[in-house]
């Protein structure tokens, strides 16, 4: 109670200097505010928005941490030191301290900056506006570094997330007022700003790139290659899903791609845990997945009804066996922690199938036909973003002209 009170003191005889939010910031990031709501409200909780966030930051640790080791095993097996992983999730080749060492010390820096740049904008936003510091930068300061290649230089990821943040969250008004996922414009910015630091077959693996220097002795970076997967399927290369060990590899995550999106089990584990903790929606993912199957069994039927043959540029993807598209790419990553961003996505349950069905819908149509970018998760979710607010707006409607018409029927 001592504790409590003299930060009770302290905020009470300094509530007027400009610099308290960030006071509070500290403050409530370890302990439950202690304000609440004396009106009348409909819905009564013990956590706050803080606590929700924190929530979602823990469902992405574990996609973290195999990060790590992932980008330390892509890199030491692109440069011939150790073999192909073949013994499951658990394998030796794969958990070892010398992939963590190399994923840590590429990877925690991205962290910092992400985090550091961010918050450093929301503070400055908060004093200038003489506001509290706003909590939805906390998951977005996670989701960036794992979704940029593992190689980006940090000045532009620095400049990247400077460009979300007030462009993407402050000029709406803030966090709940954006329309825009700001994880995602981060990564519209930076693979439109610096195209090539984002695609290509040079990027998804430290060293790869002859522009990045500290590559491991007597390897050489021109010969070194971190193809993706959906990036081979785009070039009409049709093997990298042909066997069973490549398909688990997918599943389990030991392939090249950003950070934090190439396992599906343990995104689907975040799934899971974010949908019994409420704070996910099941309709968003459910659906999303129903729209990527329907529009991939599409294609199938188009490439075995031989209405297109293997000589077409989407040839690749098109004939790809149409569940596949949910463990490659960062389309289970995407659905499970972007799409259900409840700030953009679609408010209302029946809008919320509609939502999710589109984007996977819409994910894999650009995976096909644009094979200049073939991951089209970020730009379905952005596009339906846009138009979930119309979403809500005809479903209620509906409901309105609906009811409208039972009264009329009961009246009668």
């Amino acid at each position: 109670m001592g504790l409590k009170q003299n930060l009770h003191n302290f905020k009470e005889k300094n509530k007027d200097k400009k610099w308290l939010p960030l006071f509070n910031a500290f403050h409530t990031f370890l302990y439950a505010p202690n304000e609440v709501t004396h009106n009348g409200t409909h819905i009564k909780g013990a956590d706050d928005l803080k606590r929700t966030m924190n929530t979602v930051i823990m469902a992405l640790i574990p996609c973290l941490i195999f990060g790590m080791f992932n980008a330390g095993y892509q890199h030491h097996f692109a440069i011939g030191e150790i073999s192909q992983v073949s013994g499951g999730f658990f394998s030796p080749e794969f958990w070892t301290l010398d992939n963590l060492s190399i994923g840590a010390w590429k990877i925690l820096p991205l962290v910092i900056v992400s985090y550091g740049v961010g918050l450093f904008v929301e503070f400055i936003f908060a004093v200038k506006n003489g506001h509290e510091v706003e909590e939805g930068y906390l998951v977005t300061g996670m989701l960036v570094p794992l979704i940029v290649p593992v190689d980006i230089p940090l000045w532009m990821l620095a400049v990247a997330v400077v460009f979300g943040v007030v462009l993407g969250k402050e000029v709406f008004g803030g966090t709940g007022m954006n329309i825009l996922n700001p994880a995602l414009l981060i990564r519209a910015f930076l693979f439109f700003a610096y195209p090539t630091w984002m695609t290509g077959d040079k990027v998804w693996v430290h060293g790869a790139d002859p522009r990045v220097q500290d590559i491991a002795e007597g390897a050489s970076a021109d010969v070194i290659s971190g193809e993706t997967i959906l990036g081979s399927l785009a070039q009409n290369s049709t093997e990298m899903m042909d066997s069973t060990q490549e398909l688990w590899n997918a599943f389990y995550g030991f392939i090249p791609g950003s950070v934090g999106e190439t396992s599906t089990l343990l995104i689907l584990i975040g799934a899971i845990f974010l949908i019994f903790s409420k704070i996910g929606s099941w309709r968003i993912m459910l659906s999303a997945v129903v729209g990527a199957l329907i529009m991939g069994l599409i294609f199938n039927f188009v490439v075995d009804s031989e209405w297109i043959t293997g000589s077409s540029k989407f040839y690749g993807l098109m004939s790809t066996t149409f569940w596949h598209h949910l463990m490659i790419g960062g389309f289970a990553f995407g659905v499970v922690y972007m799409a259900t961003d409840p700030v953009t996505a679609s408010q209302t349950n029946k809008g919320k199938w509609i939502y999710g069905f589109l984007i996977g819908f819409i994910a894999v149509l650009i995976r096909v036909f644009n094979p200049a970018y073939p991951e089209g998760i970020m730009l379905a979710i952005l596009l339906m973003n846009v138009f979930a607010p119309t979403i809500d707006h005809y479903v209620v409607q509906g409901n309105v002209k609906m009811r409208a018409k039972r009264l009329k029927a009961k009246t009668a």
